[in-house]
């Protein structure tokens, strides 16, 4: 979800290895100020009691970490273990969309029909699953506002061909609890075995669904309603975990949805039939696979020369109907997904809209040799209410191209498509190949290329590298928020902005303000929606940037992607992405861990006093904060040379709330600078400049 909401909130208001000894050496040579050479830390005094300072913990990974460990699905060095495994759904859905449903509602009625297959090594007793709509149930537990529309209504549940009662006490039964459906089979699924469910239901569609995540809304110009977003709309099974974080030792998820944090599930196949009015039409997760039943002929003619187009071309206008103009009653959209963690879809009522597409290129998929370059299909639908987006096929391009280049891993499915939900969703939300986004009539053009790109890098993560957004949504949106900054510095080249600075205002303004909060606190945990924001967002994006200053781009770029690379299509933890730092550094980095993402530790370096000696010139650097960092010192002399330092993290490790260097020069130093290139989120910039 982009950050934009969350941003303005807050603008208002691993490992345990031996710390080394001092590094002599210098960091990459390609890094900013990471590329000084590494002072050896001088012989000082030891502090006295009252200037000594807290000391950062060893990170420790959880004990169900640990034993994940040990039992070979994970390792030490941040990549699956040997003996890694994730279950497989495979879902068959067949839904209708009713406008105007029995009652006079939108509702929507439903079929699921799920093959689960235990790859684990467990015998599974029970099933989990998740009816995400039951947020909107009387009664059930929430950490945000939500309309009451009855929830999810089960007619019938089937596992293996035999229905089961809702009686919830012998086997087999199902049990539902707010958001869990809790399926007891007769006979529980034996490792390595598949088992099958046939799941019956029906929901009245919310207005704001989920948070503002799913729902529908008409416009200025029509008044009636002409947008459907359907996501969160079939029972979803929950994730069975290598990693068992519950007592007895099973691995289900079975944290319930509150509103807050997002989403966690497996990678699976889908097929997909939508049913919905004849004058609509509907984009989906996944391909097309009747076109010729549902679009008109000079629509799937546009459609494909727009698909074969590196510049974007209109498929549809305002006036214009997608369908076949003699179909009546119904039509049915048949879609496949295969390697996806969820799906989500658009109804729009045809002459309302306009459908813009092109393609963009994503690298080399197919075989990887790099000779021959594959294309995905870019798709924007809007309505004549939000003019900027008529941009939006040009921001998708740039990047969905950038992010696979970015990321080392290229965007691996056949269409990314945009819908605008103004009245919906007022910023953006992601799901596998679509998104969700408001107008933004009253913001820039920037600002709707910004959460586009936001949104779209979701697609990396957690789409592909599928992390538990229920728990650790820093991941996602810390990750995605740092690959925005990246592509909107590519993208406008000449605006004078630095993206990643303004991620450190925000969280350096949060600090000021008083709402900090632990990134790792677990996400429904936050006191506030300001301190979830700033935990998810910008600290954890301002910290990757400050971590690639200490380990240099190189060594950065590399353990990055890595991590995308060894996680696609699985479940990586926090302690996993600590880890892949740590190996591609080679050296420990839990001062690192502890003061910024377990505690809510403030960085504060000052230049406490700079003297030209006979010996160079003298340097005395000042911690005022609690977090440590290594000190990159710029100096300038007056010959015009520029000598760079490292003071590595040592004497602040020791106590030290001082430290003092002579950096041996050749001519006086007119200037002297601490982190010039901006690396580290230091709370006050004031005292980190000296001149003569």
């Amino acid at each position: 979800m982009t950050s934009l909401a969350v941003a303005l909130l807050v603008l208002a208001a691993g490992c345990a290895s031996p710390r080394p000894a001092a590094d002599d050496n210098p960091a990459d040579d390609n890094a900013g100020d990471a590329n000084a050479d590494a002072e050896a830390p001088a012989e000082t005094s030891p502090a006295s009691l009252s200037e000594r300072r807290p000391l950062p913990n060893a990170v420790v990974s959880p004990e169900p970490f640990q034993r994940a460990v040990e039992r070979g699905t994970r390792t030490t060095d941040g990549r699956p273990g040997s003996d890694y495994w994730v279950n497989r759904p495979t879902y068959d859905l067949d839904v209708e969309l009713m406008p105007e449903g029995p009652n006079g509602e939108p509702r929507l009625e439903g079929r699921a029909r799920i093959q689960y297959q235990n790859n684990s090594p467990d015998t599974l007793g029970i099933l989990v699953l998740e009816l995400a709509q039951n947020h909107h149930k009387q009664g059930v537990q929430r950490n945000e506002d939500a309309g009451i529309t009855g929830g999810v209504e089960i007619s019938r549940l089937a596992v293996n061909g035999s229905e089961l009662s809702a009686d919830g006490q012998s086997r087999p039964t199902y049990t539902v609890s707010d958001t869990r459906l809790i399926v007891a089979p007769a006979r529980p699924i034996m490792p390595g075995a598949t088992t099958s469910l046939d799941v019956a239901y029906h929901f009245t569609v919310p207005e704001a669904g989920i948070s503002d995540r799913m729902g529908y809304s008409g416009s200025q110009l029509y008044g009636e309603t002409n947008l459907f977003y359907i996501a969160y709309f079939y029972p979803v099974m929950s994730v069975y975990d290598d990693v068992r974080f519950r007592e007895d030792e099973q691995g289900w998820m079975t944290d319930r949805y509150l509103g807050r944090a997002e989403y966690y599930s497996d990678h699976g196949d889908y097929d997909l039939s939508i049913t919905a009015p004849a004058e609509w039409f509907v984009q989906s997760t996944g391909t097309l696979e009747n076109p010729d039943d549902v679009l008109r002929a000079e629509v799937r003619r546009r459609r494909r020369n727009a698909h074969q187009s590196d510049e974007p071309v209109m498929v549809l206008e305002t006036g214009e109907r997608a369908t076949p103009t003699d179909a009546d009653g119904t039509l049915t959209w048949e879609y496949r997904a295969d390697d996806v963690r969820d799906v989500a879809f658009s109804v729009m009522r045809g002459g309302d809209w306009n459908w813009e597409a092109a393609r963009t290129p994503v690298g080399d998929r197919s075989d990887g040799d790099g000779q021959t370059t594959d294309y995905t299909n870019i798709n924007t639908f809007w309505r004549e209410q939000a003019p900027l987006w008529s941009e939006v096929t040009r921001y998708q391009q740039h990047a969905i191209s950038f992010f696979s280049e970015f990321t080392g891993l290229d965007y691996p499915w056949p269409h990314m498509s945009a819908v605008e939900g103004m009245n919906i969703m007022p910023s953006g939300m992601e799901f596998p190949m679509m998104t969700l986004m408001g107008g933004y009539n009253d913001e820039s053009a920037n600002a709707l290329y910004n959460v586009t790109a936001h949104e779209l890098s979701h697609m990396w993560i957690p789409m592909i590298a599928s992390t538990n957004e229920r728990r650790h949504a820093w991941m996602d949106e810390g990750m995605t928020t740092f690959n925005e900054a990246a592509a909107r510095k590519d993208f406008f080249p000449d605006n004078g902005t630095q993206p990643h600075i303004q991620d450190q205002e925000r969280y350096i303004g949060a600090v000021l303000a008083g709402v900090e909060a632990p990134i790792l606190r677990w996400s429904d945990y936050h006191h506030s929606p300001a301190s979830y924001g700033l935990a998810s967002y910008p600290k954890p994006a301002a910290m990757l940037h400050a971590l690639r200053g200490i380990l240099g781009e190189e060594t950065f770029r590399e353990a990055y992607r890595g991590f995308y690379d060894s996680w696609a299509y699985k479940h990586p933890l926090p302690y996993d992405l600590f880890n892949a730092f740590e190996a591609a550094h080679g050296e420990d980095l839990d001062w690192f861990w502890d003061s910024f993402f377990e505690e809510t530790w403030a960085l504060d370096h000052a230049l406490q006093t700079v003297q030209n000696t006979g010996d160079g010139v003298r340097v005395t650097v000042a911690d005022e904060g609690n977090a440590a960092m290594p000190v990159d010192l710029t100096v300038t002399l007056a010959n015009g040379d520029t000598v760079r330092r490292r003071i590595p993290v040592d004497p602040w490790l020791d106590g030290q709330r001082t430290v003092e260097r002579t950096i041996q020069t050749d001519a006086p130093a007119e200037r002297v600078e601490i982190d010039a290139q901006e690396y580290s989120p230091d709370t006050d910039r004031n005292d980190n400049l000296w001149t003569r």
